[in-house]
């Protein structure tokens, strides 16, 4: 009967007839049993069946990957073995790496013409001469992806910069990620390569660090060096201020190898979702992405409390 229908009204009328069953069937199990109340893990398994077989989110960036922690599998995927560039990302396996190795955050820090990035000349608001703790240049390398502030933290790990980046693949095959390499602690290398597959494992863990956490969705923060002007830096991505995202990490990355990236380990409809959205073409497009994710599992999320209170 069910071929009969696919066959004469084609694909489409298919996809309407599996989404009426998934709504229609446990309202009338509610029906059938009215004494048990459906619960909530049962709502989240009607919100996955209906991701499942709903159309998938229309999506500008080249790569992609929505990934739901609670149930271990990816809910949409595009070109996620892929490996390519990865830019700013990288500071995320820069933080761990530091954060790991349990130096003090209060150490003095002064930006050196070391610091200095001789590969793109790429743009910095920090000089020669400023001196921060450890923290506050961390803080700026996760919130506004500070290529100074990254470069100084990994030239003083212990052993230099070359311990640090020898740390962060080591790090990377500890997590599992196969696919990945690391060339420097800032991302303006190209390459530094990785797959949104390994990503995805590098947000996962990053997420157990409250100082990335912290850092990583701080909106802004003044800073102040002695002898020079106070400073704000903001957040390279502009979700972490819009009250309807719950984020749990956040980093950007551009280089033009790469094109314009955005990570995020969230929380949407109180489900942990990793978001990975890799080359987007256009200043607005990984934004826009993000939210085209947000507002497809909110749209399954609520067929899923349609059903419930049936």
């Amino acid at each position: 009967m069910l071929r009969i229908v696919v066959c004469r009204f084609g694909e489409d009328m298919y996809k309407k007839l599996i989404m009426l069953v998934l709504l229609l069937v446990p309202a009338l199990l509610v029906q059938a049993a009215p004494d048990k109340a459906i619960t909530q893990k049962q709502v989240d398994d009607l919100t996955t069946t209906v991701l499942k077989h709903t159309s998938s989110p229309k999506l500008n960036s080249s790569i992609a990957l929505i990934y739901d922690e609670q149930e271990q599998r990816p809910l949409y995927s595009k070109k996620a073995n892929a490996v390519v560039p990865i830019a700013s990302i990288t500071k995320l396996m820069t933080a761990m790496v530091i954060l790991d190795a349990e130096l003090s955050l209060e150490e003095k820090i002064t930006i050196s013409v070391f610091d200095f990035d001789i590969l793109k000349n790429s743009h910095s608001r920090m000089r020669i001469g400023m001196t921060l703790t450890r923290g506050e240049l961390l803080n700026l390398a996760l919130m506004s992806s500070e290529n100074r502030a990254a470069a100084a933290l990994a030239r003083t790990y212990p052993g230099g910069t070359n311990a640090a980046v020898a740390m962060m693949n080591a790090k990377a095959l500890e997590l599992g990620m196969m696919k990945t390499h690391f060339r420097d602690a800032t991302g303006l290398n190209s390459g530094n390569t990785s797959t949104a597959q390994d990503l995805v494992k590098m947000l996962i863990a990053a997420r157990q660090y409250n100082l990335i956490h912290k850092y990583s969705t701080t909106a802004s923060h003044w800073v102040t060096a002695p002898g020079f002007p106070p400073l704000r830096f903001g957040n390279t991505n502009p979700l972490v201020k819009n009250a309807s995202w719950n984020i749990g990490v956040s980093k950007t990355g551009y280089i033009n190898e790469a094109g314009r990236c955005l990570v995020m380990h969230a929380h949407i409809m109180h489900r942990p979702v990793i978001i990975v959205l890799l080359d987007s073409q256009g200043k607005n497009t990984r934004v826009g992405d993000a939210n085209r994710v947000k507002k497809w599992m909110e749209s399954a999320a609520t067929r899923g409390r349609i059903t419930r209170r049936g």
